[in-house]
């Protein structure tokens, strides 16, 4: 070693070097010895509850005591200056007071985040952070929502004030609450990965919950669904071909789940599950006794996601509204579907949006949900406000397996990646009764359009062949008319302005077994089930633990009972305030149904069969 190099290794060996670096929060000058005092002893509890990274953060901050802080603000930060309400330091002194206790170690934290999130930390600014935490990216115009919509079932109201004070506030529960990994883990995976650490936390449950829609029509359904990542294989993109309607023109955007059924093993077979299989769709809930227009354009009505079983959704739109559904597979791996499902069950619980026919459609949000709910995604150009629109750009960016569906359309068909409207199948049973009673339209559209008084002569003439095909006809001549016996009564009793508002207050103020009353109660029932927070009166946030989901499966069995029993109050209601024709075609639709099961009863028996 030459002789100078020799002589620097003494040299600084000699000078003491400082000490590791560290975070240090030290009491204001001009403190009482007191307030100095209980000041260290408040840094010395709360420290160790710090990720190691801001432990080490070489940072000095003031702790001052302020009595001039605005009521229900606990602290402010000031650059390097944390103030705190001196109440929070009169509850740390008393030591009997450990709510007092916690709520001063939590302002500290919560005050040493946000130093942090403004030096080195800059998590708040993070696009991930804003994407999980509800800030969504518009998808008209660049930037993101001044709303956070986010706001049921939150730990802290204050958290949806910026993204700045939703990142203290969700750090506060990330480092002193437990059950944080449970309630919302999404967000306690990225504060993990933001501080490279996380706390001890208990093992969560696998299944994640969503009140299942299907149990208002179906008794014995679950009202809430567990539903485990692991038995999702897939996820499609569903979508609804174009409807009549000016709001349905441009089809229907929906996410289906691929379940397994109990006891089967994940795997292609799934697909054959169809009565486990669930819908995602999202919906604008329509929360009064008006239906407006302007209020779907102008986002006066809540936007929610609904979950639905597959085949009550393919009902609807094949059988009733006449759409075809497409089911188009997403090239997701298991984690990214397990993401995906976390993500929904947040906005599931947790989401409050206003739906606008333009801005926020059913293409936007399915589109927001995969966005904020995949990485992957939120890096590619999604954005789009049609649902076709959509589809087009996750086929762009890869998303799409349109390899896994069958180039024939037969076995598309039978593996339910394609649900035809029954157009054609009422076309079929009309061809064979028409050929077996020579009926004198060609088309089954035309027999539909006749009134049912005109049909009902044709339906004791046929054979046992006949008589079922037209059994079905008429089965769906029924749903037609129940539609427009919906829609008379729509017309009929609520109008568009005051008076139609005014009948809404007349209606939900005034109990009563009358159309109205009933209405209102019906809405205010579904009103729960379609926000299922409003489901839970526990103490809680985010998604529910164990006690909250076996309150929120009570809750919807009972609100689901109601509405059955509420369906049943209205339709007798309702039949009297329909204009007498309306009154009439549905009653003799009924009547022809009932005809034509009587005489499919007649036909068997006399051919030798047992009754039924």
């Amino acid at each position: 070693m030459h002789r100078w190099a020799r002589r620097l290794l003494l040299c600084a060996l000699a000078v003491p070097w400082p000490a590791h670096a560290a975070l240090q929060v030290t009491a204001e000058s001009g403190a009482t010895a007191a307030d100095a005092e209980a000041s260290r002893r408040l840094v010395q509890a709360t420290l160790p509850r710090l990720p190691p990274v801001l432990r080490d953060w070489d940072a000095t901050l003031q702790l001052g005591w302020r009595d001039d802080l605005p009521a229900q603000v606990h602290g402010r930060i000031r650059g390097r200056r944390i103030l705190l309400d001196r109440a929070l330091l009169a509850a740390w002194q008393d030591g009997s007071a450990g709510e007092g206790r916690d709520a001063a170690v939590t302002a500290l934290v919560h005050e040493v985040a946000h130093a942090w999130d403004h030096g080195p930390g800059r998590i708040s600014r993070d696009p991930r952070t804003l994407d999980l935490a509800g800030w969504q990216v518009r998808p008209l115009w660049p930037g993101r929502g001044a709303r956070n919509a986010f706001n049921a079932r939150s730990p802290d109201a204050y958290e949806l004030a910026s993204p700045a004070e939703f990142v203290a506030v969700n750090v506060e529960h990330f480092l002193l609450d437990p059950a944080y990994a449970c309630r919302r883990p999404a967000l306690h995976a990225h504060f993990a990965a933001h501080f490279g650490w996380s706390p001890e936390a208990p093992a969560c449950a696998a299944t994640l919950p969503y009140v299942d829609a299907g149990a208002l029509a179906d008794a014995d359904a679950a009202p809430l669904l567990e539903l485990d990542p692991a038995r999702v294989v897939a996820v499609d993109y569903l979508l609804a071909g174009d409807g009549e309607a000016m709001s349905s023109r441009w089809g229907h955007s929906m996410l289906r789940l691929v379940v397994c059924a109990p006891g089967r093993a994940p795997g292609p077979d799934c697909r054959l599950d169809l009565d486990h299989h669930r819908v995602l769709s999202f919906r604008a809930f329509v929360d009064d006794l008006q239906l407006s227009s302007w209020r779907g354009l102008t986002g006066g009505y809540p936007s929610r996601l609904f979950v639905l079983p597959l085949q009550q959704v393919v009902d609807e739109y094949t059988r009733v509204e006449m759409r075809p559904l497409a089911s188009i597979p997403l090239r997701l791996s298991a984690g990214e579907i397990a993401a995906l499902l976390e993500r929904a069950a947040r906005v599931h619980w947790s989401y409050d949006g206003r739906y606008r026919f333009v801005g926020n459609n059913c293409a936007v949000e399915t589109w927001k949900l995969l966005h904020d709910g995949l990485p992957r995604a939120s890096a590619a150009d999604l954005a789009s406000i049609t649902p076709k629109g959509l589809l087009r750009r996750l086929r762009r960016a890869g998303l799409v397996d349109d390899s896994a569906v069958p180039a024939d359309a037969d076995e598309a068909r039978r593996f339910g990646y394609r649900f035809e409207p029954w157009n054609a199948h009422y076309q079929a049973l009309y061809d064979t009764a028409r050929e077996i009673l020579a009926l004198e339209h060609a088309a089954v559209a035309d027999w539909l359009r006749m009134a049912p008084a005109q049909r009902a002569p044709w339906l004791q003439r046929g054979d046992m062949r006949a008589s079922a095909a037209l059994l079905l006809l008429e089965e769906a001549a029924l749903r037609r008319e129940e539609q427009q016996a919906r829609d008379a009564l729509k017309r009929l009793v609520f109008r568009a302005g005051d008076a139609g508002r005014s009948a809404y207050r007349r209606a939900t103020d005034v109990p009563g077994d009358g159309l109205l009353p009933i209405l209102a109660e019906a809405l205010r029932e579904g009103g729960a089930l379609a926000s299922p927070s409003a489901l839970l009166s526990l103490p809680g946030y985010g998604l529910p633990l164990a006690a909250e989901r076996t309150q929120a499966r009570t809750g919807a069995g009972a609100r689901a009972a109601r509405l059955r029993a509420l369906e049943d109050r209205l339709r007798a209601a309702a039949r009297d305030r329909l204009p007498r024709a309306t009154r009439e075609s549905l009653e003799q639709a009924e009547a022809n149904v009932a005809a034509l099961g009587a005489r499919l009863r007649g036909l068997h028996e006399a051919e030798g069969g047992v009754a039924f």
